[in-house]
C-alpha cells in the first residue's frame, strides 16, 4: 500500500514539473494557429519599411558638382564601405538618408556643403529585413522582402514545394520586436499551392522565417 502510494505522489510531481516546465517554455515561443489570410494581390499598395543597408549591398554614391568623391562601391561582409578621402564607413544598419547624411559630415571638412545621395543599385538587405525558406523546398533561399510580399510570393520565388515536402506542417517563426519574443505559426503551404486555398495565404513580414518539413511517409 505504501509503494502504491509513493509511486502515485512520483508521479504527480512529475506531471506538475512537466506542466510548469511547459508554460515557461510557451512563454518564450507561442504557437498560433494560423495567420489571417491574405488577398493574392493587394487592394492599396503602399510603401514599406525604410530600406536599411545590409552586407553586399552595391551602393552609388554621388556627390553634386564633386564627382570624383563619389564612388559605385559594395559594402563589406563587415558592414563598412570606403570613398574617397573616406575609409572604413560603417554603412550596415543605416537606411540611405542616413548614410548620405554621415558622408555629408564628414566631407564637410574638404569642401563647403556638399550635397551627397546614396543610391542602392544591388540590394540584400539585413537579416531582420529577409525572408528565409528552408527544408522541403525545390531551392531553399534567403529573399530581400517587398512590400505587401505574402507567403505566395515566396513560394514562387524558391520554386515551391519539393516531391516530399509536407506543406501543410510547415511554420512560420516570426520575431516580435514589441516584446522580444519569437512567435510560431502553422502555415498550410500545401492547401495554397496544391489546392489554390487563398485562405491558406497570409501576408510575410520583414525577418520571417518559413521552415518546410519533410512527410514522413
Amino acid at each position: 500500500m505504501r509503494s502504491r502510494r509513493t509511486i502515485t505522489a512520483f508521479s504527480l510531481a512529475v506531471l506538475t514539473a512537466s506542466t510548469v516546465l511547459s508554460g515557461c517554455s510557451t512563454g518564450t515561443t507561442g504557437t498560433a494557429t494560423e495567420l489571417p489570410p491574405a488577398a493574392f494581390v493587394s487592394n492599396s499598395e503602399g510603401p514599406g519599411e525604410e530600406y536599411v543597408i545590409g552586407p553586399l549591398d552595391e551602393l552609388t554614391i554621388f556627390v553634386w558638382r564633386n564627382p570624383e568623391l563619389g564612388a559605385k562601391v559594395q559594402v563589406r561582409p563587415d558592414g563598412r564601405i570606403t570613398t574617397p578621402l573616406i575609409t572604413d564607413m560603417p554603412a550596415v544598419g543605416k537606411t540611405p538618408a542616413m548614410l548620405a547624411d554621415d558622408i555629408k559630415l564628414q566631407l564637410s571638412q574638404y569642401i563647403e556643403s556638399p550635397l551627397v545621395s546614396v543610391i542602392v543599385n544591388n540590394f540584400s538587405g539585413t537579416y531582420s529585413q529577409q525572408i528565409r525558406i528552408v527544408g522541403a523546398t525545390e531551392k531553399p533561399a534567403s529573399l530581400p522582402y517587398r512590400a505587401n510580399m505574402t507567403l505566395l510570393d515566396a513560394m514562387i520565388a524558391v520554386g515551391g514545394l519539393s516531391e516530399y515536402a509536407a506543406g501543410n506542417r510547415a511554420r512560420l517563426v516570426r520575431y516580435d520586436r514589441a516584446t522580444g519574443t519569437q512567435k510560431e505559426f502553422k502555415v498550410r503551404i500545401g492547401d495554397l499551392l496544391k489546392r489554390g486555398d487563398s485562405a491558406a495565404n497570409v501576408r510575410l513580414a520583414p525577418g520571417d522565417v518559413i521552415i518546410i518539413p519533410e512527410s514522413m511517409f
